[in-house]
């Protein structure tokens, strides 16, 4: 259910504007992105657990609200993001 080290840094090294870049909006969205699919495919077999359905819920909004802020301030950066992870179809 949770991102492994190893996974998390290869998503840090491949959304990374530079290097150490831990904190920017397209490295924040694309783990959260991670680990709202792993919630997902969690779901598939565990329907009731509405516990972890609060904080897939809680990803989702957070996720939300950083894709707003960076499509505010850079569309380019935005639009290539959602490219990158197949989000907004």
């Amino acid at each position: 259910m949770t991102v492994t080290a190893e996974k998390k840094q290869e998503i840090i090294k491949d959304n990374a504007r530079e290097a150490n870049d831990t904190g920017s909006p397209e490295v924040q969205v694309a783990i959260l992105t991670e680990r709202i699919r792993n919630l997902t495919e969690h779901f598939k077999e565990h329907h009731k657990d509405n516990h972890s359905r609060r904080g897939l819920l809680m990803m989702v909004n957070k996720r939300r609200t950083l894709l707003a802020y960076l499509k505010k301030v850079d569309l380019e950066r935005y639009n290539a993001l959602i490219q990158k992870l197949g989000l907004r179809k």
